[in-house]
């Protein structure tokens, strides 16, 4: 039964790879396969040294398509650990410890390393991520992680500093029209014989965005299409009907979908009104949910501009209104008109720091204790305060010298105003106040 278990296993294996897609079937196995990422697959590059001695846990960060699953495989394999991969969309602590203690086996049965690849690592929240460290600390297994966010932004440090942090890059044109050729030259293992017009690849190329599996997946429609129509020449008609497609496809649940949104942000920040108003089309046509994109607008307006111009915050949540009163398509002119605002706004991004700096005192004074003469007088013991409570609207100007931090707190300072737009004038305000109080930053 075993024997047969086997050629049924192996059978079902083999129909598997012949449904798989492109990019999967032509995966490289060895980095001398890999295009791209000479920066750490050559010689002298971190994963080059690494297949070379001794493995290390890793976080890859960069854009959708540049190998880090293949990577992870092929470093895996030259060290013949067992390659086990997990999702962080689909999976937690309990996947995590279980898959720990099976590495736990491997080593005690048969010295046999085990890597665990996470890939979209950054969607572990915190205390997810703190579940890993002390199976990467013991070596109890490699960790390899994948993100297309900013690692040092997505990543504990504690996890950080206990990987190597190696960043891929989106392959250049050169390294897509290296992977077309060699799938073109292997294309009686996937097709059948063919043409290919001139410069096909590089318009290919041009038209991916630097991501591998994108460029293969493309390839691989047009052969269909070409199929259905009966050609076996694969021109830029071809490539234009399957482009028309997928033009506005983003994933709404992948990597594509987390880097239109992560552009659309980050050109609001970047106070490009036309690129924040073309990313934001992008994440509509595309399908998501308009109330995740207002949910954008809505904490990058406080985030980014904040106080330099408190009516962005105003603007974007009247927009949220509009969409929950009137929906798409009319929504999308208050959508596009908030948009806009921040994106021409004055910014600001004090607030986030001031959190940053009220992080820090918590952690260091929790329990610091009220002034008496700040303390609630509902329930006390009707002992008077030495030092009484100054009312403020009793005192010029509405305002009086005195201390309102714990006693072991005096003298920080949590807010630093910035010097744009409004928050200007809040800035020379607060600097007069606080030389009275004795508070000057």
């Amino acid at each position: 039964m075993a024997v047969s278990h086997d050629l049924f296993t192996q059978a079902g294996e083999s129909s598997r790879e012949e449904q798989a897609p492109l990019a999967w079937k032509l995966r490289p196995r060895t980095l001398d396969e890999v295009a791209g990422q000479e920066h750490v697959t050559g010689p002298g590059g971190i994963l080059r040294a690494m297949a070379a001695s001794q493995m290390r846990s890793v976080i890859f960060h960069g854009p959708a398509g540049t190998g880090k699953t293949t990577l992870a495989r092929i470093l895996a394999e030259s060290a013949h650990f067992v390659f086990v991969p997990l999702s962080a969309i689909d999976s937690g602590v309990k996947e995590v410890r279980q898959e720990a203690e099976r590495a736990r086996e491997r080593w005690k049965m048969n010295a046999t390393g085990t890597l665990i690849f996470i890939d979209e690592i950054h969607r572990f929240n915190r205390s997810q991520q703190d579940v890993l460290l002390p199976f990467v600390e013991d070596g109890t297994m490699v960790l390899f992680g994948a993100t297309t966010e900013n690692p040092w932004v997505s990543i504990n440090r504690a996890l950080l500093s206990r990987c190597l942090l190696v960043e891929l890059k989106a392959l250049t044109p050169e390294a897509l029209l290296n992977i077309l050729s060699r799938a073109w030259g292997m294309r009686l293992n996937w097709w059948h014989e063919g043409e290919v017009a001139e410069d096909l690849f590089s318009r290919i190329g041009e038209r991916v965005g630097g991501d591998a599996r994108l460029a293969l997946g493309t390839l691989e429609q047009m052969t269909l299409i070409a199929d259905a129509r009966g050609t076996a020449l694969l021109d830029e008609t071809l490539l234009d009907a399957v482009m028309a497609s997928s033009a506005h496809y983003h994933d709404r649940a992948g990597d594509s979908h987390y880097d239109v949104t992560s552009a659309f942000i980050k050109a609001m920040r970047g106070s490009d009104p036309d690129a924040a108003l073309y990313w934001f089309g992008r994440l509509l046509i595309g399908g998501t949910d308009p109330r995740y994109v207002m949910r954008r607008i809505l904490v990058h307006a406080a985030e980014d501009v904040g106080l330099a111009d408190p009516m962005a915050l105003v603007m974007a949540q009247a927009a949220w209104t509009a969409l929950e009163a009137v929906g798409l398509p009319e929504a999308r002119i208050p959508m596009a008109e908030a948009v806009l605002y921040i994106a021409t706004a004055p910014k600001s991004n004090t607030v986030v720091s001031s959190l940053a700096r009220l992080d820090d005192a918590l952690e260091r004074w929790p329990q610091s204790s009220v002034p008496d003469y700040l303390r609630d007088k509902h329930y006390s013991s009707g002992e008077k305060s030495a030092v009484p409570y100054r009312y403020p609207h009793n005192f010029p100007q509405h305002f009086v010298e005195q201390a309102y931090l714990p006693d072991d707190l005096q003298g920080t300072i949590l807010y630093i105003p910035s010097d744009q737009g409004l928050e200007q004038e809040r800035a020379r305000r607060l600097a007069d106040l606080r030389r009275v109080n004795h508070r000057d930053v």
